[in-house]
């Protein structure tokens, strides 16, 4: 296959699951199974960045009016408040990925995993479906536990926005509450991740690779849109995404067994 269609169908596809609560890393390692093509490390960093920017450019105007009140040292409005919680919330994944990501990596080496990884969203984002609490407020103890939850998340294929999002949503935050925090939390964690894997290497990127990030880059945008416009303006439609998970986790199992 084209090396260019096949970042591009890999930008598509991390476009789209690195929002949905289904794991962009596991499908990621599918896909590239499928298409007999991996480009490697670099390419999954600069898709990333693809997806971060989608967040940036759709959340703008909130982000820049934190900024704003943080710069002008206005620490106590809602915006800073917010900020600050965005930054309690990636103490917990900082923390994890350094001491033991590479451990995971280790061990993340075949389709049984990747099945029980699928099979433990699924579990999770059931259990959120439900309403169990009354409405809560975001607060300093609610990010820390969310941001456990995508410290968790860092465990190979278990979905960073389907912890996240379950995670807020079983603490009593609304749909979309959850979701906008769940999806400007992953901002800092991503810088810092890519920051570590890449460090501030200099050198400019092949041009498939600009291709397949600005692709990115429109399809997490649209992902999102969909996602906090549409989709899961209710809790119950992540039944759906369970489901699928459920689905996806018992083909990977009847493929390691049979295969």
């Amino acid at each position: 296959m084209n090396e260019l269609i096949a970042m591009l169908i890999l930008a598509v596809v991390q476009g789209v699951t690195e929002w949905l609560p289904v794991s962009s890393q596991g499908h990621l390692v599918l896909a590239e199974y499928l298409l007999g093509y991996s480009g490697g490390l670099l390419l999954e960093v600069t898709l990333h960045f693809g997806t971060l920017m989608a967040v940036f450019v759709y959340f703008g105007k909130e982000i820049m009016d934190m900024l704003e009140d943080i710069l002008k040292l206005r620490w106590k409005t809602e915006r800073a408040r917010f900020f600050w919680l965005v930054m309690l919330s990636s103490v917990p994944g900082a923390i994890f990925g350094y001491l033991i990501s590479d451990y995971f990596e280790q061990i993340f080496s075949g389709f049984l995993i990747l099945a029980l990884s699928f099979a433990i969203t699924a579990v999770t984002l059931l259990i959120a479906s439900f309403n169990w609490t009354s409405h809560r407020s975001l607060t300093w103890k609610t990010a820390l536990i969310i941001g456990c939850a995508q410290a968790i998340a860092i465990v190979p294929a278990i979905s960073r926005s389907g912890a996240t999002i379950a995670a807020g949503l079983l603490l009593g935050l609304k749909e979309k509450e959850a979701l906008k925090f769940s999806f400007i939390m992953s901002i800092p964690i991503i810088i810092g991740a890519n920051v570590l894997t890449i460090g501030f290497d200099s050198e400019p990127l092949p041009r498939n690779f600009l291709w397949a990030t600005l692709f990115c880059f429109v399809i997490a945008l649209g992902a999102i849109h969909v996602l906090y416009t549409h989709v899961l303006t209710s809790r119950k439609n992540l039944r759906w995404f369970a489901l699928y998970c459920f689905i996806l986790a018992l083909v990977l199992l009847l493929w390691y067994f049979l295969a």
